[in-house]
């Protein structure tokens, strides 16, 4: 399934510029002011897994729309491979 692995490398690469403009807005690096919707980006890219968000506690929210978006890009990775095919040695085929 070659497309999905390369639905899975470019949600990987917007993934790491969502982490990494989340990073440089909310802890104000490279001289930019802290900005509280740094982490605008990774919204669309965790749908719609964001919306478990609310099952956790207020503290714990954050956290969980950071790591969202790792559920879709595991279901990528996990469409990525190809299907193995069980042996027939196993069942007594030659």
């Amino acid at each position: 399934m070659r497309i999905f692995r390369v639905v899975f490398w470019v949600f990987l690469v917007l993934y790491a510029l969502a982490m990494a403009v989340f990073v440089v807005g909310w802890f104000g690096l490279f001289g930019f002011s802290h900005d509280p919707l740094a982490g605008v980006f990774l919204i669309p890219l965790g749908l719609p897994w964001n919306f478990a968000g609310d099952l956790f506690p207020l503290a714990m929210q954050p956290y969980v729309s950071l790591a969202a978006p790792l559920i879709t890009l595991e279901i990528l990775r996990r469409l990525s491979k190809p299907k193995r095919r069980k042996a027939q040695t196993e069942h007594g085929g030659v």
